[in-house]
């Protein structure tokens, strides 16, 4: 399935890439770059629509496979796309 949006350069903070496992983190980020929000709620979900033909920052949050909760925000501009825990927002 092709990409809804541009993910710009991706990074990850230090502390995401020390505690995910990476294959979790790649099947996060394909979820994300397809639309599939994960363990968001239904207005955040829709703020996520609007935001795709808007222009606004993308959001979503997953759990990696030892329940270790992970957030993807691409920017507005869609320059670039991090990966982080909650604690380093």
């Amino acid at each position: 399935m092709a990409s809804l949006f541009c993910l710009g350069q991706i990074v990850i903070t230090m502390n995401a890439k020390e505690q995910l496992n990476r294959q979790d983190v790649l099947a996060s980020l394909a979820r994300h770059s397809q639309g599939d929000w994960g363990n968001l709620d239904e207005a955040d979900r829709q703020e996520n629509e609007r935001s795709l033909n808007q222009g606004y920052r993308i959001l979503s949050a997953y759990q990696d496979r030892h329940g270790t909760k992970l957030w993807i925000i691409t920017e507005a501009d869609r320059s670039s796309t991090t990966i982080l825990l909650p604690e380093d927002y």
